[in-house]
């Protein structure tokens, strides 16, 4: 089914896709904020700039975008998959607790806050570009890939990365230099294992965007962990 959602509000718009079966495209979108909010079994194409909370509570859809997507995108999601052919704004993945979010290019500011893994969920962001400052700030849980792939100059990573992590991983394409990671994590570069699980999430990436898993694998990576001291730890039920 395709839809024209040029002058619909996000409410008709949700509405549509509860009306349109389990695959959908949507034309024309301009902004408009909790698309497929809290949505299961089905797959929504997106034609245009989906704003704000895109799949927030995220339930088991598949969400493609053809472009870029604004901020917080699949918020608290539970469930599901997110690919964004374009870039995305701050805090995508906010306190996410299952399902992926493959983005091609840049993120902004906070990506991953918050992102926590309980049981079987164990949530996973890949971004092909750079993030913002303040990746993965207070992580719990889950995975944070950053590839660094974007050709526009910027460093992969902005200010403040993993403040106050306590719990989770991330991979950085990078050997570290010159990124300042606070006192509470410790960042080592990667060895067999760590890059053993990389390689699942960088196979889908490139699967999905159209590069070689061998070229972005072929490159000095980065992993990040919380420090065992961390006292935050004991508070969360997923550690």
């Amino acid at each position: 089914m395709k839809v024209d959602v040029t002058k619909l509000e996000y409410r008709e718009v949700n509405e549509k896709l509860r009306l349109s079966g389990s695959e959908c495209m949507l034309t024309g979108c301009l902004g408009q904020r909790f698309i497929a909010a809290g949505m299961a079994d089905r797959e929504i194409t997106i034609e245009g700039t989906p704003g704000n909370a895109l799949g927030a509570y995220l339930n088991g859809a598949t969400i493609n975008v053809c472009g870029n997507a604004q901020d917080a995108v699949g918020d608290t999601m539970n469930a599901g998959r997110i690919v964004v052919h374009g870039n995305i704004g701050d805090a995508a993945g906010y306190a996410m607790r299952g399902g992926r979010i493959y983005v091609q290019g840049n993120a902004g500011y906070r990506a991953g806050i918050h992102m926590k893994a309980y049981k079987d969920k164990v949530p996973v962001m890949v971004i092909g570009g750079s993030c913002g400052s303040f990746l993965g700030e207070y992580q719990a849980g889950g995975v944070i890939v950053v590839l660094g792939l974007a050709k526009d100059g910027r460093r992969i990573v902005g200010n403040f990365p993993c403040t106050g992590m306590h719990g989770g991983k991330l991979f950085l394409r990078s050997d570290g230099e010159g990124i300042n990671f606070p006192w509470q994590v410790t960042a080592r570069p990667a060895d067999e294992a760590d890059l053993a699980e990389l390689r699942e999430y960088v196979d889908e990436y490139c699967k999905l965007f159209g590069c070689d898993a061998a070229e972005v694998m072929d490159a000095p990576f980065t992993v990040v962990t919380p420090d065992s001291r961390n006292p935050y730890k004991q508070l969360y039920v997923a550690n």
